[in-house]
């Protein structure tokens, strides 16, 4: 297929480890999945596109379902996979298959995936590609704090906020994350190492409004989505400003409610200009494709600071990335098609 050729037959690929035995202990609730998964194939189908719904729950499959890709060679697959056996972590592994059987697929690649499952070596890229995030600090063991606790105080200056080091959608975040002071962080610290298992990413925190900045497209040819931030105006007196676990999946917790996406308000040319510098950089930085998600923290002078960056985010027709899309003047259909086709202009 060349790159003028419409692409006509898709699959959509999606991960089915969201039986109870396999996500025991992760915290991790991948059954909307399929629910997303779903509501891409009938966008698909209503712009025109015959669509096959496929899904992979882990090693025991891998093989299996690859060889039914191949023997079909759709023009594009439309990868939904962000685990395998419910581990996040194999999340690379899909599209490395992809890119080794010459299957044209959306979204990141590996080599994207694996940058940004890992925010230490995401920090590393975005500071050595210029993008501006905030100062941190990697803690494994206890060695690390020692060495923590020995940093001058203009050079560790708290607040700080912590995060897992190998995960999203806010896992491992509560209000104890944001930390005032040695004692807080050493304690928050050895909590999270014991329930996850994973290392911790300790960050200055930047005491302002948080953007997300959505883009499409690949190449040359990315499109800044209209900006959202986060509205904490119905958040109670006391608690702080962050997106926790909570806020984004508990309906019923006061962090949901104090947490809402709006349209960005009242920013100045020039700030909306930092901002939208800022997530290009992280965009190419990484290597986002497609589609992906920045999130920003804008400090007191207007400075935009990269906080994390999401490839392949949720695409569900009531996540952010329709929700920009659909502010932009693009209807779900029309958003869904618009991946698959910068994915199938990449097919050689």
């Amino acid at each position: 297929m060349s790159a003028s050729v419409a692409p006509e037959r898709v699959v959509v690929l999606h991960n089915t480890d969201y039986d109870a035995e396999l996500t025991a202990g992760t915290g991790v609730d991948v059954s909307a999945v399929h629910a997303s998964a779903m509501a891409v194939a009938d966008a698909l189908r209503a712009s025109g596109l015959a669509v096959e719904l496929v899904g992979v729950e882990g090693p025991r499959d891998l093989a299996a379902v690859f060889a039914r890709l191949l023997e079909r060679r759709p023009d594009v697959v439309f990868n939904l996979c962000e685990s395998l056996g419910g581990d996040p972590r194999n999340e690379p592994l899909i599209p490395a298959l992809f890119d080794l059987h010459g299957l044209p697929y959306t979204g990141a690649d590996g080599l994207c995936l694996g940058t940004c499952l890992h925010k230490r070596r995401t920090k590393h890229v975005l500071l050595g590609c210029g993008v501006p995030t905030p100062p941190f600090r990697f803690l494994v063991t206890e060695r690390d704090l020692e060495a923590l606790r020995a940093e001058a105080p203009d050079v560790v200056d708290y607040p700080w906020f912590l995060k897992l080091a190998h995960e999203d959608a806010s896992i491992g975040v509560e209000e104890t994350n944001l930390v005032v002071d040695f004692d807080a962080l050493a304690a928050r610290t050895r909590r999270m190492w014991s329930e996850f298992g994973q290392s911790v990413l300790a960050e200055r925190y930047i005491a302002g409004r948080e953007v997300n900045v959505t883009m499409i497209g690949d190449g040359d040819a990315v499109e800044v989505l209209p900006l959202h931030e986060i509205d904490f105006a119905a958040m109670p007196a006391g608690r702080p400003h962050i997106v926790t676990y909570a806020g984004k999946w508990d309906e019923q917790h006061v962090d949901y409610a104090g947490t809402k996406p709006v349209p960005l308000r009242d920013a100045s040319p020039a700030v909306a200009a930092r901002i939208e510098a800022a997530a290009r950089g992280a965009w190419t930085a990484v290597g986002l494709r497609d589609y992906g998600r920045v999130d920003l923290r804008l400090d007191g002078a207007g400075g935009a600071w990269v906080i994390d960056v999401n490839p392949n985010p949720d695409i569900s027709p009531d996540a952010g990335v329709a929700r920009s899309a659909k502010v932009a003047g693009m209807d779900y259909p029309a958003l869904v098609r618009r991946v698959v086709d910068s994915a199938a202009r990449r097919r050689r």
